[in-house]
């Protein structure tokens, strides 16, 4: 029985969790930072772990994906010297399973995990839409090859840049309108920015199935789309902790 860490540092919020072979016991999210030190980045690891009854040394091995090149030396500095836990960095030269048909070394890391845990659980033609910072869609062949996909803006910097770009539109929260007609100023930003989202990721979808395979499975996931995806009618499936299980699921390919 193996017990091993996982994490995937993204751009705004990095999950992680603990998985007793292929039983998640406990996950949990934080905001990224840069600038978090390896001793920060220790404590603040270990306090969780222990919240929830977990030794640091029942961990056999952790397994990371990042998009944010500082943290990943802070945290393979902290496994490597600190830690003494063996590791694995999802990127070049990591046993995928998948048949990348693009630019390899410009698919996050993210991505690639997404994509292999979606073929492995649930087959077929897919699309994968990932609700972060940014908002992400990726196709992938029931033969594992993945395509390539679409990168847009994530509804929270949607909303950041209509503040940020105008002179007097205020900062809003992100809610879930009950008319799409504003009376007010904040009313039309939150109906603008909530149903403009949901109609970019549809028309999106709708593109990529009509391209792709009009077949192809969609399957939700990431930070925003706890929030996101009962209001959008075009996913199949919502799995909130896809990236964990792919990051799962890389560690058993490369065991060997």
């Amino acid at each position: 029985m193996s017990r091993i860490l996982v994490i995937d540092v993204g751009n705004t919020h990095t999950t992680w969790g603990v998985y007793e072979d292929k039983a998640l016991l406990s996950n949990w999210r934080v905001s990224t930072s840069p600038y978090r030190t390896s001793d920060e980045w220790s404590f603040l690891l270990q306090n969780l772990l222990e919240g929830e009854g977990i030794k640091r040394a029942t961990l056999d091995s952790v397994v990371v994906s990042c998009v944010v090149p500082p943290v990943l030396g802070a945290l393979e500095y902290l496994f490597r010297e600190k830690w003494l836990l063996p590791y694995l960095f999802v990127g070049p030269g990591v046993k995928t399973g998948l048949s990348l048909r693009v630019e390899a070394k410009e698919v996050g890391a993210d991505r690639v995990v997404n994509a292999l845990a979606a073929s492995s659980l649930y087959g077929g033609d897919l699309i994968i839409v990932d609700f972060g910072t940014a908002t992400t869609f990726c196709a992938v062949t029931k033969n594992r090859e993945y395509l390539g996909g679409v990168i847009a803006p994530g509804i929270s910097i949607s909303a950041e840049a209509l503040y940020e770009k105008t002179a007097k539109l205020p900062r809003v929260d992100i809610e879930v309108p009950s008319h799409i007609v504003g009376k007010n100023t904040v009313e039309a930003m939150r109906t603008g920015i909530f149903f403009g989202h949901i109609g970019l990721c549809r028309e999106i979808v709708k593109r990529m199935k009509e391209e792709f395979s009009l077949e192809a499975k969609v399957i939700g996931t990431g930070g925003w789309s706890v929030f996101l995806h009962r209001y959008c009618d075009f996913i199949d499936v919502f799995n909130p902790v896809l990236t964990l299980e792919g990051l799962r699921i890389i560690y058993e390919l490369n065991q060997e």
